[in-house]
């Protein structure tokens, strides 16, 4: 009897993608294709799950103080029951004596290989090779690969480990954590909410980014508004007129004064009104210095999911859970590679054949004679020596491109896909464009030993930015060089935050035509220019920006953000909140359960009243779960042992001890008085808003 080689995929479609590839002349059958040699099934997504803890014992089905911490020595599993016709297929396939060889085809990650190894685990198979098949991507050439360099399945064993773990975490850490506070505090906002029925549910990453979001909108609540006065100079040039701006630099009659808000503006309006009077006499305005430099900006680096999203909900107003359905979708019509990754790099070995992309782009009308040009002038050939190529940044997937197949798939897009398809092959196509070019002037005027500032810029190369910007007009902008322009752009979007305008970081940059370009050039020290006017300008701080749906996603991947301890900083770096995987669907659950609030139009998040309760309860239980450093402490664990840094025992002797710990804790608080008045005031706020 001639053995059969059985692929099990984690989708129909996937697996009919496998079977074109191997030019199966396959029969269907109920389930699964089947030639003479292959036999190719899959999955629906997970098809086993873990069991509640009633199956341990009815008597865990009853919430009850005496049963927790709930920590099985040997965890139970059990077939999905929506899921168990395919269970049954899938399985009685791995069994049968003709199968001899199983690659594994789920998708080529934590949770991919999560899914098989429950049905392996479930179905009790044993004596079969097994092999797995890592892919980028579905196009015809990636599947052949795949399978031709498919290795040992125990290969993977450790990356097995630390899904198994993930998901024994998360369990653990839900059904205690979330019974224990039910049990504790429920009624107590059950009946401040004046609701039926009160479940705080909790986890080791919703929490956390509950948390976050808690903390931002606090903050923003606290914030309290400071007025300032700039004053701004309108200056001649041969005809021509700029703005500059006035800062208390040292030889300022203002220097280090109380009376300043920040070294460019004042506290009161009189005090700027003062400097302008004491200037409205004056003689001459001299240069005091120029510099003139030319600057690069390089293409930004390629796509991880992440990066996606965050462009996505700034660009479409979508959501990250609408994003990663988008670019699923473009991976399963073959158009894009893996879409959950981390990395924002390409592999040597991809770099090598790269051409095969933008030649297949040629075809995609949007940016056919971008990649023409590309092709044209070879400069693809270099591409393996810059920052867009790194093995060591990739772990994994690399990072999301376009296929340069599958566009025959584009009519069946809808407007939006075919949107978030562009934006891939633009960010993709940059990188082999050159940097784009500006010249920039700093100028400082003195008028009576008062100092004024102004920088100036001119795009001299476009470069990258002809192609990577279709949906970021204000990149390119205009080149108008006249001081309403600079003025207008010179307010504030945000300046509550670190860096902007109203805290007086720098100077509004004036974009600049041909002519005052020419004059910069031929200024130089010394020189004089005309003080035409003065003019105040009123400001006020704001406060932070709330979160989008887009920023908590690269929030939650960049947790190291929050850890102020630098050695704690380093440990966790490249472990972030979630993954790439998991972090729009933990997002899209906090928003399901009512703890958090998306606007749809703008895409900003907001924390409910229940959210904000469910804050102040975990911060007066088991405020550890709203520490960005320990979620992000926990994955970077889950990284160690899928390395085989750590083993698995060491994992979950740290987690259960955790677990056992802040478990007790809570049975033994008393403080639900106190919790009152913090809903109290939550709910006050909150009205507020």
């Amino acid at each position: 009897m001639v053995g059969k080689s059985l692929f099990i995929a984690e989708k129909p479609s996937v697996a009919r993608e496998f079977a074109n590839a191997l030019k199966i002349s396959a029969s269907s059958r109920d389930g699964y294709l089947e030639s003479e040699k292959a036999i190719v099934t899959w999955c629906v997504g997970h098809l086993v799950t873990m069991s509640y803890p009633e199956a341990y014992d009815e008597k865990y089905k009853r919430w009850s103080f005496d049963t927790i911490p709930f920590m099985p020595e040997v965890f139970r599993y059990e077939v999905i029951e929506s899921s168990r016709k395919q269970f049954t297929i899938v399985s009685s396939l791995m069994k049968r004596a003709d199968v001899t060889t199983i690659y594994v085809c789920t998708d080529s990650g934590r949770e991919g290989e999560y899914i098989y190894r429950l049905v392996e685990q479930m179905s009790g198979v044993t004596g079969k090779e097994r092999k797995r098949v890592w892919i980028d991507s579905q196009t015809e050439e990636e599947i052949l690969r795949g399978i031709r360099e498919a290795r040992d399945l125990s290969a993977y064993d450790h990356l097995s480990d630390a899904a198994y773990l993930r998901a024994k975490e998360d369990y653990l850490m839900g059904i205690n954590f979330s019974r224990a506070l039910t049990l504790k505090y429920g009624r107590a906002v059950k009946d401040y909410l004046k609701r039926d029925r009160a479940v705080i549910s909790v986890g080791r990453v919703m929490t956390c980014v509950l948390g976050i979001v808690v903390n931002r909108e606090r903050e923003i609540r606290s914030f309290v508004k400071t007025p300032f006065y700039r004053v701004l100079g309108n200056f001649g040039l041969k005809g021509r007129s700029f703005s500059a701006e006035w800062k208390a630099v040292e030889g300022s009659r203002f220097y280090m004064s109380p009376k300043l808000y920040k070294e460019n503006g004042f506290k009161e309006r009189g005090d700027a009104e003062g400097l302008i009077a004491f200037l409205k006499d004056a003689q001459e305005a001299r240069v005091e210095s120029i510099e003139g430099k030319k600057e690069n900006k390089n293409p930004p680096l390629l796509y991880n999911l992440a990066e996606l999203q965050n462009d996505c909900s700034k660009f479409f107003k979508i959501s990250p859970d609408q994003t990663l359905g988008i670019v699923q979708e473009l991976y399963e019509k073959k158009m894009v590679t893996y879409p959950r990754t981390d990395a924002r790099v390409l592999s040597t070995a991809v770099a090598k054949e790269i051409h095969k992309n933008i030649g297949g782009l040629k075809n995609y009308g949007p940016v056919s004679s971008f990649a023409g040009e590309i092709l044209e002038k070879g400069s693809y050939k270099g591409i393996a020596k810059t920052r867009y190529v790194n093995d060591k940044q990739i772990t994994d997937h690399y990072a999301i491109i376009p296929t340069g197949q599958g566009l025959n798939n584009l009519r069946g897009l809808s407007a939006l896909s075919a949107k978030v398809y562009e934006l891939i092959t633009r960010r993709f196509l940059s990188i082999f464009y050159p940097a784009a070019v500006y010249r920039k002037f700093a100028l400082c005027v003195s008028v009576k030993g008062e100092k004024f500032f102004a920088n100036f810029k001119v795009m001299l190369e476009e470069g990258y930015l002809k192609v990577a910007y279709i949906f970021r007009k204000e990149e390119k902008g205009d080149q108008d060089g006249n001081a309403k322009a600079a003025e207008k752009k010179s307010k504030p979007e945000n300046p509550g935050e670190a860096g902007d305008r109203a805290d007086g970081e720098s100077e509004p940059e004036i974009k600049c035509d041909a002519e005052l370009t020419g004059l910069l050039t031929a200024l130089k020290k010394g020189d004089s220019v005309v003080l035409e006017a003065c003019e105040i300008k009123e400001g006020e701080t704001s406060p932070p920006k709330r979160y989008t749906s887009g920023s908590i996603i690269l929030t939650m991947e960049n947790a190291g953000q929050f850890i102020e301890d630098e050695e704690l900083r380093a440990q966790i770096k490249g472990s972030g909140i979630g993954t790439s995987a998991t972090r729009a669907e933990i997002l899209k659950k906090l928003v399901n359960i009512e703890y958090l609030a998306l606007n749809k139009k703008t895409q900003a998040l907001t924390p409910t009243l229940m959210g904000e309760m469910i804050y102040d309860v975990v911060r007066g239980s088991i405020k550890a779960l709203l520490d960005p450093s320990l979620t992000a402490s926990w994955e970077k664990g889950l990284t160690l042992v899928a390395d085989g840094e750590i083993t698995s025992k060491e994992y979950m002797d740290k987690l259960t001890g955790f677990v056992g710990r802040r478990t007790e804790y809570v049975k033994r608080l008393n403080n639900q008085r106190q919790l009152f008045g913090m809903f109290d005031a939550a709910a006050v706020n909150y009205k507020k808003k």
